[in-house]
This record gives C-alpha cells, structure tokens and sequence, in this order.
C-alpha cells in the first residue's frame, strides 16, 4: 500500500507539474503577440483601452488584456461616388470624386466612428456641393486643381479626430445635363462664329492698309521721279545758260539750226516721201548754219 501511495503521489506530482509547465508556456504563448508591417493592434483590459501594438514583437498580459481590433494602416480608396451639385450660376452638375486615405491613429479611429467609409464619403459629399456652390461653372471647369486642392484641405481639416490622413482627392469628371450641353455647344458655336467674323474683319483690314501702303509707295516714287526729272531739267537749263553765257547767242543758233537740219533730214528718209516743203526761216537758219561753219 505504501508502494502504491508513493507511486501515486509521484504520478500526481509529475501531473501537476506537467500542467503547470503547460500553463506556463500557455501563458508565455498568450503574451507574445507579433503585428505584421502594415497592421496596428488596439489591445482593451476589462473592456477599456490600454495600448496599441505597433509592427513587431510584442507583450500583453493573458487573460486580462485582448487583441480588439486589428486595423490596416495600408492607404485605402474609397468607391467613386457620383453627386448632384448646383453651380453659382445655377447648372446642375454631376460630380465624380474620390478619395485617399489612411489610418494614423487606430485608438482614435476604431473609438470615435462606426463606419469610417461612410462617415468620409457623406463629408466629401458635403464638402463638395458647398465647394461647388460658390463657382460658377466656367470656374469649375477651369480652376479643377484649385478646387481639388481646396475639397483635400476641408476634408483633412474634418477628419482629423477620427485619427485619419487624407492622403489624395480627386475630381474625376463633371457631367452636366444634355440640356445643359446643347447650350453650352450653341454657345460654343456662336463664339467661334464671332472669332471667324473678327478675323476676316482683320483680314480686309489688312488688306486695306497694305493697299493704301502700296498707293502711297507707289505716289512717293512718282514724285520722286519727277523730283528727279525736274533736277535733269534745271540741270538742263543750267547747261544751256552756261553755253549761252560761255558761246554767246551766235552759238545757240547753230545748234538750233543744227536739230532743225536733223529733223528735216528725218523726214526726208520717210517712206513715199517726194516733196519736201521747207519753211523760210528754215532757210534762213541753213544759211546762217553754213555761214556759221565757214567761219569756223
């Protein structure tokens, strides 16, 4: 009976110690707690928060602390989302948005809001039909950066206690209405209409002016060709005075003489020519033309 007792008592002994080596390696296993890379872990004791795991290897307490929440921390996308918004101007739009974000502060986020989706969706919206409101729609097609810019500011000036960084938002497309398009392409036709009736105003403009510049060049360089016959006539003139003023009169006559002998010639040599009428002062130039080469 002794023998048995003993042996039972070591068994039981062997027992208890097994169990509690299994305890404690349950224990030991229970407290470790590795996060990956792109993943944060709030951990709650009692139902109220006590700390967030980051990536890596980390320690809790079994049985009093629990893993609550597993949150990616990875940049999200939410769904393109379509919304109605009216134009200063009031034109009614279509706007495609999305947004990007990512969680900073899980603590902030898991304890704050439900559906975190949700929750920057209904804001974006918001944000901008607000936006939207204040532009007229030549404005919201032609400053989209400016606007994207200002829709990333007010979101990120929103969602900043739910612990969450937005990242990028985008204006994907603004749709307008078909009614809405026909105007604007009536409009678009008449504008370019009024840039073809404005060119060719230019163009007969133009044309006008390059032919008046062509008149005027062409009058300037007929008065400059008689400017210069003028100058050949003066000079002319001046060469005949010296002559007269240098050979006297008796010279002059000769030459005249001379040109009138020239031309009778001229005329002499015409075709079915036979009688040739000679004025008398013609004779009279002849004969002082040979008196006047004799003397010579």
């Amino acid at each position: 009976m002794d023998l048995e007792q003993l042996i039972a008592d070591i068994v039981g002994g062997n027992l208890v110690v097994l169990l509690l080596a299994l305890f404690i390696i349950l224990c030991i296993y229970m407290s470790i707690r590795i996060v990956p890379q792109s993943e944060q872990h709030v951990v709650e004791r009692f139902g109220r928060l006590k700390s967030v795991l980051g990536p890596g290897i980390n320690f809790i307490v079994p049985f009093l602390d629990r893993i609550a929440h597993r949150v990616s921390i990875l940049e999200r996308q939410l769904p393109n989302a379509e919304q109605d918004a009216i134009t200063k101007d009031n034109v009614l739009v279509k706007i495609d948005t999305s947004v990007f974000y990512r969680i900073l502060q899980p603590e902030r986020t898991v304890y704050r809001i439900r559906d975190v989706d949700g929750a920057i969706a209904t804001t974006v919206a918001g944000i901008v039909r607000a936006e939207i409101g204040k532009m007229d729609l030549d404005e919201v097609q032609s400053n989209r950066n400016q606007l994207i810019a200002e829709i990333k500011t007010m979101v990120e000036s929103a969602v900043d206690d739910w612990g969450i960084e937005v990242t990028r938002a985008e204006l994907l497309d603004v749709n307008l209405d078909q009614a809405t398009r026909d105007a604007m392409l009536q409009q678009l036709n008449a504008e370019r209409e009024r840039r073809a009736a404005v060119t060719r105003a230019e163009g007969q403009k133009r044309a006008v002016e390059l032919q008046a510049d062509g008149e005027l060049y062409a009058a300037k360089q007929e008065a400059e060709a008689r400017r210069i016959e003028a100058d050949a006539e003066a000079y002319a003139t001046g060469v005949v005075a010296e002559a007269i003023a240098k050979g006297g009169l008796e010279a002059v006559q000769y030459n005249i003489a001379l040109e009138q002998v020239k031309a009778i010639g001229k005329v002499a040599q015409g075709a079915g020519t036979q009688t040739i009428i000679v004025p008398a002062d013609a004779v009279d130039a002849f004969g002082k033309a040979f008196q006047m080469l004799k003397g010579r």
